[in-house]
């Protein structure tokens, strides 16, 4: 587990510093913050009887605007998390005979509650309306790679894809932006590996993130040479 974080943090670090490069001195400058969230399988629209899957998400959050055209603007956005998640099999009866020999065991295994560690990138396209003043609203969709420590009866081990679509608000004081987005995120492999049934989850995210100002040559070498001395640590001590 120690290791996993350890190289996830380290890719973390390297698109933010990847980023902060390609923005453009002139404009276009990113936009970095972090999001938390929450969400639970057992609402609406799903609420299946089935299992229970409650999470909380930890994202940083990298925005690079694309395009503006009249009221409405363009970004693309990365939000590199990691999700901590209980899940826990209320139907026993799920599991059948077809899922294996041992689907008793499983069973036994699954109705006990557990915790899930989920390491995800997602990459989205968001559209924004701007109002007047320092309000907007946005729809958010995203996609990206994940990694699962633990087996469930509805999702294997391992790989895995994290899908969102959020819908939010946001509020600008300054160089600063408050927002708040509801969502639906749904996780699973593509039929990659089996199980496949996936994990639904109805989530609503708070977020506050900054709009830096341009970095002059010292400042970004400064950056530079933090993110790669911090990328050394992590290497020697993996």
């Amino acid at each position: 587990m120690e290791r996993k974080f350890k190289l996830y943090l380290v890719i973390v670090i390297n698109i933010l510093v990847f980023s902060q490069s390609y923005a453009q001195e002139e404009s276009r400058l990113l936009r970095l913050g972090f999001n938390y969230g929450v969400g639970k399988q057992q609402l609406f629209p799903f609420n299946s009887p089935d299992y229970s899957y409650n999470v909380n998400g930890y994202k940083v959050l990298i925005n690079y605007p694309l395009k503006k055209s009249g009221v409405f603007s363009y970004e693309l956005q990365l939000e590199p998390g990691i999700y901590l998640a209980k899940h826990q099999l209320l139907n026993e009866y799920y599991v059948q005979p077809k899922d294996g020999a041992d689907y008793l065991e499983q069973r036994e295994i699954f109705t006990k509650e557990e915790t899930i560690t989920e390491y995800v990138l997602n990459v989205g396209f968001l559209v924004r309306y701007n109002l007047k003043g320092r309000l907007s609203f946005f729809i958010l969709g995203s996609i990206g790679p994940m990694i699962s420590d633990t087996e469930t009866e509805r999702v294997a081990r391992g790989f895995a894809f994290s899908d969102i679509i959020t819908f939010g608000a946001a509020y600008k004081v300054g160089k600063i932006m408050f927002e708040i987005r509801p969502g639906l995120r749904h996780v699973s492999n593509a039929n990659l590996q089996y199980p496949n049934s996936g994990h639904n989850s109805s989530n609503i995210d708070f977020g506050i993130s900054v709009f830096p100002q341009e970095f002059t040559h010292q400042k970004r070498s400064y950056f530079f040479g933090l993110a790669r001395m911090i990328q050394q640590v992590f290497t020697v001590t993996e």
